[in-house]
């Protein structure tokens, strides 16, 4: 094969409006001689997705032509340029096009007719020649990725980029992470501008939502390949937890890296259309890249572009050299060495559709696309000048109509027109959309016949929760995986367990702790536990609060059973021994220390058992109104009893001495004043309780787990105390007084009796308090109601069952004969 001509310029169409083309079609592998320094073609090796744009240029072009509604009366025709972003000749070409150089003879061009209205260039490939083309005022219409700095109308005032903005594109992945649940993702990066930025970007959103980076890994752009620096990464992408790494850059940025990934089988790659995955999928001897996720920009389909493929061949297209020459390595065809475009030994049947998905892809990419729109973006703007022109534009050489370049500039600034397909297109930069993206899922399977299956797509204009949309039973995970990889830092925490974030390490990277009690974690890896309502209690799992039942101390409880019989069984006890009292009430021992008194008395200790039942049961408002009222004042009359059978004991004894005025006060039943006394102030005192702050049923949902206690609450716990007081007060004062008489000499003296019996009471009362402040619900009641009998019966079995002893088993003593043999035999 001859060597091509010092200009690359393999594809051309007359009209009477030019375009002028600079594409990276193919790539040229030279060597360079000692002894012969010039630099010789090897061979030539076609960027597949490349290709497709050639054949995206000619479907435009003809489609337009073929519109009798868009530019009626011209015809638009194109010069294509092979040139390379990476090559350091990539000025040759536009020189000698504008220079009109072609075959490298000074003054001689056999171009026809006018320079191009335009430039379609690769968005590399502007990025070098805008400066050159500037000075020309040349539009230059770029289809690659957008480039933040093409984008300064300051710099490159003459630059359109098709492309629509990727703002949104971090914001699609960090979608796709939260809808799989990966939370600890790896970024690998080209070194460029873009690069940074989009880091910085998906920086910002990860954060935003929880999601964090397991590593960023910098690819320089012009690497050369050490095996240390390449290598360096992948180590580091190998050891890391990540299951899931995002790839973000060009196919040139990461072609030293591609033989380094196939070493990687089990990570699931997330990346963008701009890498081109058909030019390696030949080397797919792992499958390492099966299982991809691609976000591409979405468009409508172009449902004849395809119809266009299946026709084109080198016959129907004898200009087109890089057709020729890419059918001859597609189709093992022999190429004539004469005009490099007569072919031999092609199959009969050749054709695009038949080539396998790496070699040629049928469906339009994202450059191809932004092609045919840009060829019908200065279709649309010539067809809008030529109709504000007042006159006609006289024809230039050949009958071509002879058209400013520089006036289409006021045009595309501000055009916006619907392609074929029903897509909007702006060029205002200020008005372009976010991009919208199609996510596709790259098959190798059957090996090294690669393609990308649509999965889903991504809308940053939806409603936030509706923008992602996947059909996950249509994805293929990498070799290997069956199921949706899992991704983080740490192991999920589960219900019951809230994450704790470990010192010093990112917010992804975590421990699980047990909720606390009454506190549940219904949901996988929340941050806190929820305390349950009052009304409900955590189960033992903590993961669902449950409703907790009503509970009290019922009669049917053991401890409320145990306690209710108790108190029955005192009060018939206090019955039986009133019955005996009253069926000897004529005996020494009765009428001794007042009669009366010991009928008050033991009536309400029979009150006090009974009022033991108050505190039993549901509680309801008349129970928690009356229970400690009634309380109080039965047990004020019995301690003001037990007061006033002390004060008799010590004036009957005072009265027994001549000269002694304590026999009228004893007489006079003086003592048996002390209990309506110490009775209204008691009542007085519950008053005041009952007028400002009462007693009312209340709950408590915290002292026993699982249930809710029905209690009454003391209303003002000033005045509960107040009562307790008094009636301590009383019983300590009783206490006192039979203290000092219990050595009194008299045969029927019951101060001893009194004395033990108040000790009795005073003890279980002075105990009661700490225990009553220390316990909660229900038991709380049970301390109260057990003082209250175990008070009552120690009064009841001093004072009464000695004298009901001798009463019922030694009645000789209680006469007056026995009681002189005794105190007989006591002087003895």
């Amino acid at each position: 094969m001859t060597a091509p001509a010092a200009v690359d310029h393999g594809v051309s169409k007359d009209g009477d409006v030019m375009l002028a083309a600079f594409f990276p079609v193919c790539l040229y592998y030279v060597y360079v001689s000692p002894l012969f320094p010039a630099e010789k073609p090897a061979f030539r090796r076609f960027q597949p997705k490349n290709f497709q744009h050639v054949l995206a240029l000619m479907f435009a072009v003809e489609e337009i032509n073929r519109n009798p509604h868009l530019l009626p009366n011209l015809t638009l025709g194109f010069d294509l340029y092979n040139v390379m972003p990476s090559d350091m000749r990539i000025l040759k070409n536009p020189l000698a096009w504008l220079t009109g150089l072609d075959g490298g003879i000074p003054n001689y061009t056999c171009r026809r007719g006018a320079k191009a209205v335009a430039v379609l260039a690769e968005t590399g490939i502007a990025a070098h020649t805008g400066m050159l083309l500037e000075l020309y005022r040349i539009p230059q219409l770029t289809f690659g990725p957008l480039d933040p700095l093409l984008s300064d109308s300051s710099q490159f005032p003459s630059v359109y980029q098709m492309a629509p903005k990727d703002t949104s594109l971090a914001l699609a992945m960090v979608s796709l992470m939260l809808h799989f649940g990966w939370t600890w993702v790896g970024l690998v990066v080209s070194d460029h501008q873009e690069g940074v930025a989009f880091v910085s970007d998906l920086r910002r959103e990860m954060q935003e939502h929880g999601l964090c980076l397991a590593f960023v890994e910098l690819i320089p752009v012009q690497q050369r390949f050490q095996t240390a620096l390449i290598f360096a990464p992948i180590f580091r992408i190998v050891a890391s937890a990540a299951s899931v790494v995002v790839l973000l850059g060009d196919t040139a940025s990461f072609r030293n890296f591609y033989l380094a990934y196939y070493l990687i089988t089990d990570k699931v790659w997330v990346t963008t259309s701009h890498l081109e995955f058909a030019n390696i999928a030949q080397y797919f001897l792992l499958n390492t890249f099966h299982g991809t996720l691609i976000f591409s920009h979405h468009h409508s389909e172009i449902s004849s572009f395809r119809t266009f493929l299946r026709t084109a061949t080198p016959a129907k297209y004898p200009q087109d050299i890089y057709l020729a020459l890419f059918w001859s390595l597609a189709f093992n065809c022999s190429v004539s060495e004469a005009d490099c475009r007569t072919l031999q030994g092609c199959p009969p049947d050749a054709s695009l559709e038949r080539l396998p998905w790496h070699l040629f892809d049928m469906t339009m990419n994202d450059g191809s696309y932004y092609i045919y729109n840009a060829v019908h973006a200065v279709a649309h703007s010539l067809h809008k000048m030529l109709q504000h022109k007042s006159e006609a534009q006289p024809p230039g050489t050949g009958g071509k109509v002879v058209t400013p370049h520089w006036q289409m500039h006021s045009i595309l600034k501000s055009l916006q027109f619907a392609n074929p397909a029903g897509d909007p297109v702006h060029l205002d930069q200020k008005r372009k959309l976010a991009a919208a993206y199609d996510i596709l899922n790259f098959w190798n399977f059957p090996e090294g016949l690669g393609h990308t299956v649509k999965v889903g797509h991504f809308l940053p204009y939806d409603p936030p929760g509706q923008r992602l949309s996947l059909s996950e039973e249509l994805i293929e995970w990498p070799t290997g995986i069956t199921q949706i990889p899992c991704s983080a830092c740490s192991p999920s925490c589960g219900p019951g367990f809230s994450r704790t974030t470990r010192e010093g390490a990112p917010t992804c990277c975590f421990d699980c702790t047990r909720c606390p009690d009454n506190e549940i974690a219904n949901a996988t890896d929340m941050d806190q536990c929820v305390t349950c309502p009052d009304h409900q209690y955590a189960n033992a799992e903590h993961d669902r609060c449950l409703d907790k039942r009503v509970t009290f101390l019922a009669f049917k409880d053991p401890l409320g059973m145990a306690l209710a019989c108790t108190a029955l069984s005192l009060s018939i006890l206090t019955a039986a021994i009133l019955g005996v009292f009253v069926k000897h009430q004529d005996t020494p021992i009765v009428k001794a220390n007042n009669r009366n008194l010991s009928y008050i008395l033991l009536i309400s200790l029979l009150l006090c058992f009974l009022c033991s039942f108050l505190f039993i049961g549901r509680p309801n408002t008349a129970t928690c109104l009356l229970r400690q009222i009634t309380f109080a004042l039965v047990f004020t009359v019995a301690v003001s009893a037990v007061l006033a059978k002390t004060i008799t004991v010590v004036l009957a004894f005072k009265a027994m001495k001549p000269g002694r005025t304590m026999r009228r006060l004893l007489v006079s039943g003086a003592p048996n004043a002390v209990i309506p006394i110490c009775f209204l102030i008691q009542l007085t005192l519950c008053a005041i309780w009952l007028a400002t702050s009462p007693p009312f049923v209340d709950t408590d949902a915290h002292s026993e787990h699982g249930h809710i206690i029905l209690l009454c609450n003391e209303g003002s716990i000033t005045a509960f105390y107040c009562v307790l007081g008094f009636l301590g007060s009383l019983a300590l004062g009783t206490f006192t007084v039979a203290f000092l008489a219990r050595k009194l000499p008299d045969t029927f003296n019951e101060a001893k009796f009194l004395t033990f019996s108040m000790l009795v009471f005073c003890s279980v009362w002075v105990t009661f308090l700490p225990v009553y402040q220390s316990t909660k619900g229900k038991v709380m009641v049970a301390v109260e109601v057990f003082s209250i009998l175990v008070s009552g019966a120690g009064l009841l079995g001093c004072i009464f069952v000695p004298k009901c002893y001798i009463i019922l088993l030694r009645p000789e003593k209680n006469s007056l004969k026995g009681f002189r043999n005794i105190h007989i035999k006591s002087s003895s």
